[in-house]
């Protein structure tokens, strides 16, 4: 039963390109059409496009049973578990396969119908109160500081980096991004900063050795909180920053300037008001501040519920059409809103080159299923952005209209200064 309503999916399905699956009997079905070249561009390398081609195997009547059920987190769980083998381990090629035809297919009346459950239910699911957005971050953020180690830059930056130039190595392209966001920050000596969802500190010893601010940064991990403070004391920044164990929530101090890099996908829709009115609260009235966050570029839906469950629970990505309504109701003036698009998409295949790379020293701490999984991430996560309409979205507020100058010309009329360091001691 379950083969004969899988294939039924999959003839539907798959119009463009070609999937080719063997069953758990040992019978092979191929799906769509001969495989031609996609065209796609290839970041960050520029690689000659790949076909549009994949075939998998799928072990035992269970994994299909859930393949049919629920396709989208089956689909990850079964390869974790190697029940579902991909050949030559091709994730991105049946990744890019089964995104391309989801674009052009309307799926089964049941999934759409299980999807706008999920949907309608997001303001639940995703009520992310103080003591539960304490546990997600520790889910995906306290496992290992010498994991990301393996994968990110030397400053640790877990976000989207900036490539002015595709060829940018990862160091330089995430330095790019810090360089950027102290643009339109108009960060100036003395200042106080608020980095909200600071990491392991990364921008905030940034923003203090080379701009002379002083920055309090907030985390709700305890692995990132102990090396931010470790990593200040190192770099001797530690009388200009003060890193907390705190939900933004219960902060009280008034901020020259306000950063948060990656945390809003943390917030969940029910606090996206909480969040934009606490920025407002927190924010001097000749303030500035930068939210940089995941978008998507599409009309609200329901979020991966693999990611959701494997990566990070708890988390969101939000439409524009869904922030706005906070925004406004901030009373914060919205200066300006940058997209940022395929910047993502070029950061996270350097993070899986650089986790390929040390796989035999990932080896040595987790097992099989784990890598498996770290690498599904990654892959599906950059497939998002080259295939779904995901981007980034840099927004900049302030109280007042005029808080900025009124062009970007001042992001690009100076180069890069040599002698940040020294400028700001």
């Amino acid at each position: 039963m379950w083969k004969t309503i899988f294939d039924r999916m999959l003839s539907r399905l798959i119009q463009t390109g070609q999937l080719r699956v063997t069953y758990p009997d040992g019978q092979t079905a191929t799906y769509g059409t001969p495989p031609a070249p996609t065209g796609a561009k290839r970041t960050p390398a520029n690689a000659p496009p790949t076909e549009l081609a994949a075939a998998v195997r799928i072990a035992d009547e269970a994994a299909l049973r859930a393949l049919c059920l629920n396709p989208e987190l089956a689909l990850g769980e079964c390869y974790m578990n190697k029940t579902l083998e991909v050949e030559k381990d091709d994730v991105e090629g049946l990744l890019r396969v089964l995104l391309r035809n989801r674009r052009r297919t309307d799926l089964p009346l049941w999934a759409r119908t299980y999807s706008a459950l999920r949907y309608g239910a997001q303001n639940w699911l995703r009520r992310n109160t103080p003591g539960l957005a304490r546990k997600n971050v520790a889910h995906h953020y306290d496992i290992s500081d010498d994991l990301y180690r393996l994968f990110l830059d030397a400053d640790m930056q877990y976000s989207c980096a900036y490539f002015r130039d595709p060829d940018l190595s990862l160091d330089q392209a995430q330095e790019a991004k810090k360089a950027h966001i102290a643009a339109k920050l108009r960060i100036e000596p003395g200042m106080r900063v608020l980095d909200i969802g600071c990491g392991w500190g990364g921008m905030a010893l940034t923003l203090a050795r080379d701009h002379g601010a002083h920055v309090t940064g907030v985390t709700l991990s305890e692995n990132q909180l102990a090396t931010a403070q470790r990593r200040a004391a190192e770099a001797g920044v530690e009388h200009k920053t003060e890193f907390r164990l705190q939900d933004y929530r219960d902060l009280s101090d008034s901020f020259d300037r306000i950063v948060s890099v990656g945390m809003l996908e943390h917030v969940g829709v029910p606090f996206f008001g909480d969040y934009f009115a606490q920025v407002a609260n927190l924010l001097d009235r000749d303030g500035v501040a930068l939210i940089h966050t995941i978008g998507s570029h599409a009309p609200p839906a329901a979020q991966s519920e693999w990611i959701n469950k494997y990566i990070f629970p708890g988390g969101y990505i939000p439409s524009l059409s869904q922030l706005a309504p906070a925004l406004e109701r901030s009373g914060l003036w919205t200066q300006d809103i940058e997209i940022l698009r395929l910047h993502y998409a070029m950061t996270l295949r350097h993070w899986l080159t650089r986790f390929d790379a040390n796989s035999d020293i990932v080896r040595q701490n987790y097992d099989d299923r784990f890598i498996r999984m770290w690498r599904y991430y990654l892959i599906a996560c950059y497939m998002t952005f080259e295939e779904e309409h995901q981007a980034v979205f840099q927004i900049q507020l302030g109280h007042r209209r005029d808080a900025v100058p009124l062009t970007r010309d001042y992001l690009y009329a100076d180069p890069p200064r040599a002698d940040v360091h020294e400028a700001a001691e």
